[in-house]
């Protein structure tokens, strides 16, 4: 079960992080500047909204049938920014494909979370992480495409085509989870059976999602082009600076999420999603081996933290309406973080240093720390009907 949420997170990964690695090379052959590119990608977040109807109809109908779904349409619509004519078209198709794309990684993560056993659900969101890193890298990687001519940028955003194979084989051999099934054998034999979502976990969540997300958009949106701009990197070099700093913390991601089932999720969480998120802020502001050096050690501990905060979001719902509140949960974070896009485009269009602009946003980070701290339960350990007491009722395996 587990490979094939793997293999899923290759697509989805690439849907994801594609329009981010481009942004800079498709403004520059239409002359678009850095506030217009922060507002096309605060867009391309706003389009997350045609999430929300999706992830009812997979509350209804099963998380099987809309992954398969998702897997075969996302990569699709997004390789059609392979053919734009103008800036406006090639945010139109993202807006559309890169949202699916984030659902179909919402959907996967409800799906392991179901799945997997009672002390293996954050390490399980780690492996899954690494698939999305895999999925993201060939993004990035193609990188070194954008710049052989002014618009060779398009040919990154062909690779999704060959991304359908995956759909293929989740098409084949997805089954749909054991929790659902359940679920749905209880709504037909007791039709008064009836579950809601929980007020305070959800916008103590949305509180969390946004104040993370309005640094991690505006870090991932802009590093190409502070590499680009200020630090004269070639187009090989970025993907290099990026693809070398961003294993490390591949190694992170699988550690933090054996230490969130081992240790609990709020230990690793509080330790460090603060300090991960200011070095990696700082990298912004250095140059050289610092640079490099700060921006391994920051995405190392970012990607500890990842697993226990990843697994909260599906953790503390009930499974009528898990899809729901996670695709709720991201939708305000991406439309949260798109207000810092914008912000960050109109600080640095007006003379504001990058190094300022991201050590102020990484304050949303240590924000949420004291949240996660003061406010959230440990669901390390515990079964999910004992999370959600609700769901007590189900019978699963």
């Amino acid at each position: 079960m587990l490979k094939l949420l793997w293999l899923a997170c290759l697509p989805a990964a690439y849907v994801n992080t594609v329009f981010t690695q481009t942004v800079a090379y498709a403004s520059t052959e239409f002359n678009i500047s850095e506030q217009g590119q922060g507002f096309a990608a605060a867009i391309v977040r706003w389009g997350v909204i045609i999430a929300i109807p999706i992830a009812s109809y997979a509350d209804k109908v099963g998380r099987r049938r809309v992954i398969i779904g998702l897997a075969w349409i996302a990569p699709l619509i997004v390789s059609l920014g392979a053919l734009s004519p103008s800036f406006t078209f090639l945010v139109a198709t993202q807006t559309i494909g890169r949202p699916l794309g984030i659902a179909l990684t919402v959907f996967v993560l409800v799906f392991a979370t179901e799945e997997m056993g009672t002390n293996t659900r954050a390490w399980a969101l780690s492996i899954l992480a690494v698939g999305s890193g895999v999925g993201a890298g060939s993004a990035v990687g193609a990188i070194p495409l954008a710049g052989i001519s002014e618009s060779s940028w398009r040919l990154v955003y062909l690779i999704g085509i060959a991304w359908l194979a995956v759909a293929y084989v989740l098409t084949r051999s997805l089954p749909e989870t054991e929790r659902f099934l359940a679920l749905h054998e209880e709504q037909i034999h007791h039709t008064d059976v009836e579950t809601h979502i929980h007020r305070d976990r959800l916008w103590l969540q949305i509180a969390v999602a946004v104040l993370t997300n309005v640094f991690v958009a505006t870090a991932s949106i802009f590093q190409s082009r502070y590499l680009k701009d200020v630090r004269g990197y070639s187009a090989f070099e970025i993907s290099m600076f990026i693809t070398l700093t961003t294993i490390p913390a591949t190694f992170g991601l699988v550690a933090g999420g054996r230490l969130a089932d081992k240790i609990g999720r709020k230990a690793v969480a509080i330790a460090t999603v603060p300090t991960g998120t200011l070095l990696f802020a700082s990298s912004f502001a250095v140059h050289g081996f610092a640079m490099w050096f700060i921006a391994i050690v920051g995405g190392v501990l970012l990607g500890i933290s990842y697993p226990a905060m990843a697994v909260f979001r599906s953790e503390l719902f009930p499974t009528a309406h898990r899809n729901m509140a996670s695709i709720l949960i991201m939708v305000a974070s991406l439309i949260g973080g798109s207000v810092g896009l914008i912000v960050a485009g109109y600080l640095l269009d007006n003379g504001m240093s990058y190094g300022r602009v991201m050590l102020t946003f990484a304050l949303g980070p240590v924000v949420v720390a004291a949240l996660v701290a003061a406010k959230y339960p440990e669901t390390a350990h515990r079964e999910l009907e004992e999370i959600n007491p609700e769901d007590a009722h189900l019978q699963s395996e």
